[in-house]
């Protein structure tokens, strides 16, 4: 058996899951989000709990024990809870602001960056200013969505229109995130 794909799934208050052509359809106060069930998986709902059972021990099977599970369970966690990450922006005169329906970066380049937020995603920023204190933290994008898949997405979007250089850590970052730094060249100096 799969570890991940025989344990339970607790399905808290104020969730619904419905299973009908493969397809489960999660809703809870953050959304609605689905999730495919692979064909002859079966599933059942007994006391708040859902569980997934494969249909034989091939390898195709097993392997898709757990991605089933998994997928479920993120579906359940972001239709209750949700799902958040946090972008730190560290670099002087780095700035962000949200703007209707589109996040506005400032990154160092000789233009703005504009990038259209997708449905289901909300973003906050906080503008801070940077010092050697703070590591140049100019400010923080927090991304919240019921959908883990969108929500990666659109974070790894963001993060790759100014990846963090290692010499300053100048960038856009995940928050504790660890970022190797390397140590820059030396004046030679010569001997007299």
């Amino acid at each position: 058996m799969s570890r991940i794909g025989k344990a339970p799934i607790a399905i808290p208050q104020g969730v619904n899951i419905t299973i009908n052509d493969g397809l489960a359809t999660v809703k809870g106060p953050k959304g609605t989000t689905t999730a495919p069930i692979p064909a002859d998986f079966q599933t059942s709902q007994e006391n708040g709990v859902l569980t997934v059972a494969r249909p034989s021990e091939s390898k195709q099977h097993r392997s898709l024990h757990g991605l089933t599970r998994a997928l479920l369970n993120n579906a359940v966690v972001g239709a209750s809870t949700g799902f958040t990450k946090i972008i730190e922006l560290r670099g002087v005169g780095y700035r962000a602001e949200v703007a209707g329906k589109t996040l506005k970066l400032a990154l160092g380049y000789s233009h703005p960056v504009d990038i259209a937020l997708p449905e289901g995603i909300a973003v906050t920023v906080a503008n801070t200013t940077p010092t050697t204190e703070n590591g140049l933290l100019a400010a923080t994008i927090t991304i919240t969505s019921h959908d883990k898949q969108i929500l990666g997405d659109f974070a790894a979007d963001v993060k790759g229109r100014r990846p963090v250089e290692p010499y300053k850590g100048k960038g856009l970052r995940y928050q504790g995130e660890r970022v190797i730094r390397k140590v820059g060249k030396q004046a030679d100096k010569k001997k007299k």
